[in-house]
């Protein structure tokens, strides 16, 4: 896989966990009690949330880049370990529990990537 081709890959990985964490961040703060409107009001206050959004945005921007250098079929298998990522990173900053079956489908996931990226 070229430098850059990796790097874009990289960096959508990085991107979109970060994204991930950011809004959990934002959603898991306490809830304003007076209402829907003002629980609104509040998360869009939120830092965390507007980092998430940032992230995101970024990351569409890598993603066209990058798919612009992959065929499809090979970009979205790659992508897929955005899933382990925001996984094991909700495992370590949230404490989030991770299941035999979680670690059998990230590892199933992880091994499919690695077969793809050594094709790619």
């Amino acid at each position: 896989m070229p430098t850059i081709t990796l790097l874009l890959w990289l960096a959508n990985v990085a991107l979109d966990t970060v994204g991930q964490l950011a809004f959990k961040h934002a959603a898991h703060a306490p809830a304003a009690d007076d209402g829907w409107r003002a629980h609104w009001r509040a998360l869009l206050r939120r830092r965390a949330l507007w980092l998430g959004v940032a992230c995101f945005v970024g990351e569409f921007g890598v993603w066209l880049a990058f798919l612009s250098l992959v065929p499809l079929s090979s970009g979205v298998l790659l992508g897929s370990i955005n899933i382990v990522a925001v996984m094991l990173a909700g495992r370590l900053l949230f404490g989030e529990r991770l299941s035999a079956r979680r670690v059998a489908g990230i590892l199933l996931i992880a091994g499919g990537v690695a077969v793809v990226g050594a094709g790619a």
